[in-house]
């Protein structure tokens, strides 16, 4: 096959020289693309690298799902303390009888009675810094005044019940 006698069944078959070209730079073209790729698989540190970035991301991921999980479990656990809670409270107060209610809720009135005349007294004798500092720590028991008297009469109850137990 001499390029000067072409053959004669060859003729029709026989790529052209521009044809041979784009085959030839198509093949190295080709022949580039796997040498890079060889390349990359070669390249241990860039793959250790682009393997630790992506391990990372998991367990960052993994983490962040994690915390929310635990975060989702503590609040459900809290809200069924606190459900059991009220309830135990409801449930105390339901059983105890209506003197024993009655009396909690004039002692209740005599401490807080005593209270006031206490805080009157003691008003009238601090020293202005002081009766501020008073001032400050009644506005938060007053705005926090039903959980403190529910506190406190559940308390009254329990010591109640529990002292009747004792006399059976």
């Amino acid at each position: 096959m001499t390029p000067d006698k072409p053959h004669s069944g060859d003729e029709a078959a026989a790529p052209s020289p521009e044809e041979l070209r784009e085959k030839a730079e198509a093949t190295r073209e080709e022949l580039g693309e796997t040498v890079e790729a060889l390349a990359a698989k070669t390249d241990v540190r860039t793959r250790a690298r682009e393997k630790t970035t992506a391990v990372k991301h998991q367990v960052a991921e993994q983490a962040t799902q994690a915390r929310t999980q635990l975060k989702d479990r503590a609040t459900h656990a809290a809200h069924a303390v606190q459900d059991r809670a009220t309830h135990a409270a409801h449930a105390v107060q339901d059983r105890t009888p209506e003197p024993v209610r009655a009396k909690a809720a004039a002692a209740t009135e005599q401490v807080r009675d005593r209270a006031v005349h206490v805080a009157e007294l003691a008003r009238d004798k601090a020293p202005e810094p002081v009766r501020e500092k008073a001032d400050q720590g009644m506005q938060a028991a007053r705005a926090k005044r039903a959980p403190l008297l529910a506190a406190v009469g559940a308390l009254v109850a329990l010591l109640i019940i529990r002292r009747s137990r004792r006399h059976r």
